[in-house]
């Protein structure tokens, strides 16, 4: 029986007292022999002893002579064919289309930002939202040979005002240790002078040679110290003012 407040939550038993009391319904009484088992309160230790008397007589069945049965669950027919079937369509879209792999999910892959910049600039390069307006390939060339070409190419950059940059330098899988020209150009990227122009790096997409390529987006003018002076005065205005409109001032 429903209540009569207004509310959505349903209390089933609340009106039984009302019905007991107006004799509208009738509990039956417990009769001896109708199979209700009386509560008793027992101790631990007399549980143990009635367990041990129950169990009196009773011998084990030894190991070797036991049968144990494990329940077998059989697919139904079909399925395991039609799973199969699933699991190599996936991997063929994957080797075919690059469907279901995640670049930024691999060790491989790498990104890095500038001075004040936020982190999605560079997942939002990967993604291919900034223009690719020149690139070069370092793949093949010595440690000594790339830097010069990589010098040669960001000053031509910079000069051109080209601010979306492709650098393909390989996997570096040959190696015998680790991707040398791969590790090489991130360390030109952020700590030789070119760290002041750059805004953000990020590993390519398959498209564009995936993790043996890494994208760059050039500032328009190098991070001097009076424009960190004023990224930083204007982040602290920017994170007044949010402070402010949180407090409701």
């Amino acid at each position: 029986m429903k209540t009569k407040k207004s509310n959505l939550t349903y209390f089933p038993f609340q009106e039984i007292k009302a019905l007991l009391e107006s004799k509208q319904i009738q509990l039956r009484e417990q009769k001896e022999g109708d199979g209700a088992y009386p509560i008793v309160d027992i101790s631990p230790q007399q549980e143990e002893e009635l367990f041990y008397e129950a169990m009196k007589g009773v011998t084990p069945i030894p190991r070797e002579n036991r049968i144990e049965k494990s329940p077998k669950i059989t697919a139904p027919p079909g399925f395991r064919e039609k799973e199969e079937s699933e699991a190599l369509s996936r991997l063929t879209h994957l080797l075919k289309y690059g469907n279901g792999f995640n670049l930024m999910d691999t060790p491989e892959y790498i990104e890095g930002t500038g001075y004040h910049v936020h982190p999605d600039i560079a997942r939002r390069l990967h993604r291919g939202d900034f223009s690719i307006q020149a690139h070069i390939d370092l793949h093949g060339l010595k440690v000594e040979e790339a830097k010069e070409t990589f010098e040669e190419f960001l000053k031509w950059a910079v000069t051109n005002n080209k601010r979306g940059l492709l650098i393909i330098h390989g996997r570096g899988l040959s190696s015998p240790s680790e991707p040398v020209l791969k590790k090489k150009v991130v360390e030109w990227l952020t700590h030789g002078p070119w760290r002041k122009w750059v805004v953000a790096y990020a590993s390519a997409r398959k498209c564009d040679g995936g993790l043996g390529a890494t994208y760059v987006l050039l500032r328009g003018r190098p991070l001097t110290k009076r424009l960190r002076q004023r990224l930083k005065s204007s982040s602290s205005k920017l994170y007044q003012y949010s402070r402010e409109k949180e407090n409701g001032d």
